[in-house]
């Protein structure tokens, strides 16, 4: 190819619609996957309060979506770095893609996991949930319907405000461990159940890590600002407590 070539203007223009065209539907196809993730820790969590064996089965079954979903996201992620050569913020989003498209996957993981608890637990009757347990199968769902809002319209605000609620997720995590170990305390031929809850909680903080890890993508993505490198000069700034 001749570098001294004139540079064709339609040439140009077509080449930008394909990579835009591109990036557009795997966007689609990426909140299309997020949305199958999300819809099957809802399923997981109601089989879970359902007790439900044959729920907790069915959600297990639609993991392989996920999976078959994530690699052909790859798979495209891939064919587009290699054939069309994307620099700038269409590179930058096309790695934010791979980024968050691995997380989401796991998302799945964990569904499958929490379904995999209700079915554990599903002989064991009479008990009531931990406060901290319910709490948590309320927000997580809440944050992943978030997420994707903040995925979908790009928005940096947003992914910050998911930031912060991690905290609170792990706040609620570190209270399951002491309401699990009451009630083992309380009812020592119960201590499976109590570890299967306390399992369940785990699985659910995980998926807030995870929500927290892409909203931290977002914002990397809107604004160019690398929030674990913010927040760890932050806290270096602040000075030690006097003697």
């Amino acid at each position: 190819m001749d570098a001294n070539a004139p540079i064709n203007p339609s040439a140009v223009r077509e080449s930008r619609f394909t990579l835009d065209r591109s990036i557009i539907a795997l966007k689609r196809r990426l909140v299309e996957e997020a949305s199958g993730a999300i819809a099957m820790l809802e399923s997981a969590l109601d089989a879970l309060w359902k007790l439900d064996e044959v729920a907790a089965r069915e959600v297990r079954r639609r993991d392989d979506t996920i999976d078959r979903q994530e690699v052909e996201i790859e798979q495209e992620c891939i064919r587009m770095l290699a054939l069309q050569q994307p620099f700038a913020r269409d590179l930058r989003f096309i790695t934010f893609i791979l980024k968050v498209n691995a997380d989401v996957e796991r998302v799945a993981d964990h569904a499958s996991s929490i379904a995999k608890m209700a079915a554990k637990l599903a002989p064991f009757r009479g008990f009531t949930w931990p406060t901290a347990l319910v709490e948590l199968g309320q927000r997580v769902p809440l944050m992943c319907h978030t997420l994707l809002r903040a995925v979908l319209d790009e928005d940096a605000e947003l992914a910050h405000k998911i930031v912060h609620e991690d905290e609170t997720i792990d706040g609620l995590e570190k209270q399951l461990f002491a309401e699990v170990e009451e009630f083992m305390r309380a009812e020592p031929d119960q201590l499976r159940c109590g570890l299967l809850m306390y399992r369940t909680g785990r699985e659910l903080e995980r998926i807030g890590d995870l929500m927290k890890n892409i909203a931290e993508d977002i914002i990397y993505l809107a604004t160019g600002a690398i929030v674990r490198h913010e927040q760890k000069r932050a806290a270096q700034a602040v000075p030690p407590p006097p003697p």
